[in-house]
């Protein structure tokens, strides 16, 4: 069974390999630099007096596929329908001069991706905001976090511009969402990879 096992996995590296967008992550536009730590994924970039950093997981990022049906036998030339990763991010903007760190909670609603040559809509939404002290990794749950679902909307507008200043707008979304299927489909077929020595290991 493990030989067979083996095997699957062998051939279903190649065909990953083979439909492997980018051989290097893409680069996002706009000088942010990228860290990767395994499925963590974090873009830095310094501006007069700040630090804003994105920061993501590609873990759980796909989104379930819109037909659960159980598929009909492809034709062998039939393409699977691409994956997207879509990961939640957390934008932090850190000013120089104070203790605090504005956190905002971004996501991509489920219905809003692939409604190409809508100008006006948002890819990408701002769940919740919050300040929390620089420099702590773990946030405070006594810190005041503001839910978006029911602000103000001149309020929300300001927040979107706010990220939009700082390189965080549509264009930035789109690419983050370029970098993170490629970095989820490099991670995917290290898995496979990694599976594959640990199967034919006796």
């Amino acid at each position: 069974g493990d030989k067979a096992f083996a095997q699957f996995l062998a051939d279903e590296i190649k065909e990953e390999k083979k439909i492997q967008k980018h051989k290097s992550l893409p680069k996002v536009s706009g000088g942010w630099e990228l860290e990767v730590h395994g499925t963590e994924a974090k873009l830095v970039r310094k501006i007069a007096g700040e630090k804003i950093t994105v920061t993501f997981n590609i873990n759980n990022s796909i989104p379930p596929s819109a037909d659960d049906e159980p598929q009909e036998e492809q034709k062998p030339d039939e393409q699977e329908p691409e994956l997207t990763s879509t990961p939640n991010f957390v934008v932090e903007v850190i000013k120089d001069d104070t203790k605090q760190t504005l956190v905002l909670d971004c996501h991509y609603p489920e219905d809003e991706v692939g409604h190409e040559g809508e100008e006006e809509s948002d890819i990408f939404t701002i769940r919740e905001v919050s300040f929390q002290p620089t420099g702590e990794s773990d946030w405070k749950d006594t810190n005041y976090t503001l839910n978006t679902d029911s602000l103000d909307w001149a309020l929300y507008d300001h927040l979107m511009d706010f990220l939009a200043d700082r390189g965080v707008d549509n264009t930035f979304a789109d690419e983050l969402i370029e970098l993170s299927t490629a970095l989820e489909h490099q991670e995917y077929i290290k898995f496979l990879e990694d599976l594959k020595s640990f199967v034919k290991c006796q």
